[in-house]
């Protein structure tokens, strides 16, 4: 099997960008997601995660995520997740993540709770 590599869409939001995590993270994909997640922190600053069309994560993805967390805090930035989707938000709980990571509902509340707005 080949390894596919997948870039994930990216915006910014003043000083906070925005990756949007779709479809399926795991194994085969979550390599290029943490590359992406760690090169945006050394790089540009603040993350937020936007989870809404990610349809599954296994251990792998959400290790990605947590070592996006860790860099993020040994770097004094923010890094929170927005719009999880329903099967992500339960692999979370079950791993009891979702007391860890700052997760918002929204893209406005998130975005507010970083202190930056989006002008428009």
């Amino acid at each position: 099997m080949t390894k596919k590599n997948k870039y994930y869409p990216v915006n910014r939001h003043g000083p906070v960008t925005v990756i949007s995590l779709t479809g399926e993270i795991d194994m085969q994909t979550s390599p290029n997601a943490r590359e992406q997640m760690l090169d945006i922190l050394k790089k540009k600053g603040s993350l937020l995660v936007d989870l809404s069309k990610t349809k599954y994560i296994d251990s792998s993805g959400v290790a990605s995520l947590v070592e996006g967390l860790q860099l993020a805090k040994s770097r004094k930035l923010s890094f929170a997740l927005v719009e999880v989707s329903h099967s992500v938000n339960q692999v979370l709980q079950l791993a009891r993540l979702d007391k860890v990571f700052p997760i918002h509902q929204t893209l406005e509340q998130a975005l507010t709770a970083m202190g930056t707005q989006e002008q428009g």
